[in-house]
């Protein structure tokens, strides 16, 4: 007799999320966050040119916030998860190998913003007013990342009978040895959970379509922008980590990472409430020398020029 469980179509994982070509090896995970780096940089350089800011600022900045971000989420990930390396069994030298998953959001966006910080000060340009342009682009290359916890088949969430739970496949190497990371699905499905992976990139989504609404109904800066991006994801974070199975470290029961997006939220909405209403005038946005002089492109454009003998 088939039971109605049976009859179920779930989600099915990817069979693989390792491509080996010849030496190199295609990791899913790496490329998708190498396309979300790339769309944020691009969406978010047009957004800051709208705004009036210079055209290239934000590949710039980018150079300095990108790695910091990566160091700072590793970084994160590792501290909150440090038994796992440092533990009985574990091997502090996977706490080096970024290509095996595991970047805490929380540590990205902290160090992130001390690169950007950096990167906007060389430039003489406004930190808060950077972070309300590329905000809605980097909730939008997170929900893009959330791909590679997919074909990494990691970040779900408790099992399920719900006709959209994943399927969670067994992988095993050439010799048939299992290995969750770099194998190959043998078809045999371990357990079927809830995607929470999905239901993270999902609510991004939600909030790219919120902060470009909000920008352009009410047109807010002075990193106001930014923070509503932080307490709206903070929010859907709080409850997708008390969906989730996998191991995490915990206070008094609750996992680390809900603690943090509670935190994170009371501050990020302090931010938004209390910090300077309005939008920046477009020429704060035009690069400035060290000293505070502006540069010659702007210099250029803001100088009186001479019509007929009168100066315009």
């Amino acid at each position: 007799m088939v039971t109605s469980t049976e009859l179920l179509a779930y989600l099915p994982s990817p069979p693989q999320g390792v491509w080996h070509v010849g030496p190199l090896a295609l990791r899913a995970y790496a490329l998708c966050i190498i396309v979300g780096i790339v769309v944020a940089i691009v969406w978010g350089d047009r957004r800051w040119v709208a705004r009036g800011g210079e055209k290239g600022t934000v590949l710039d900045i980018a150079v300095w916030a990108v790695p910091f971000g990566l160091i700072g989420g590793r970084l994160y990930h590792v501290i909150t998860d440090w038994p796992t390396y440092f533990g009985e069994g574990g091997s502090p030298a996977d706490a080096l190998k970024i290509w095996q998953g595991g970047l805490g959001i929380w540590g990205a966006v902290a160090l992130g913003a001390v690169g950007a910080w950096i990167g906007c000060r060389r430039r003489g340009i406004p930190l808060p007013a950077f972070g309300d342009a590329i905000a809605p682009a980097i909730v939008l290359a997170q929900a893009i990342g959330r791909l590679g916890n997919w074909f990494n088949q990691e970040l779900y969430g408790r099992e399920t009978t719900v006709p959209w739970g994943l399927e969670i496949y067994e992988r095993t190497d050439a010799t048939g040895r299992v290995d969750a990371l770099n194998g190959v699905s043998n078809g045999v499905v371990q357990q079927v959970v809830h995607p929470t992976f999905l239901y993270e990139l999902v609510w991004n989504l939600l909030i790219v379509v919120l902060l470009v609404a909000v920008d352009r109904q009410f047109k807010i800066g002075h990193g106001r922008l930014f923070a509503l991006y932080v307490a709206g994801y903070c929010a859907g974070r709080f409850w997708i980590e008390l969906m989730r199975s996998d191991h995490a470290s915990e206070i008094l029961g609750i996992r680390v990472n809900s603690f943090t997006s509670a935190l994170v939220f009371l501050a990020a909405v302090g931010y938004f409430v209390f910090a300077k209403k309005g939008r920046e005038d477009p020429a704060e946005l035009q690069p400035h020398r060290p000293g505070g002089e502006r540069t010659a492109h702007t210099a250029d454009a803001a100088a009186p020029t001479e019509v007929n003998g009168e100066k315009k």
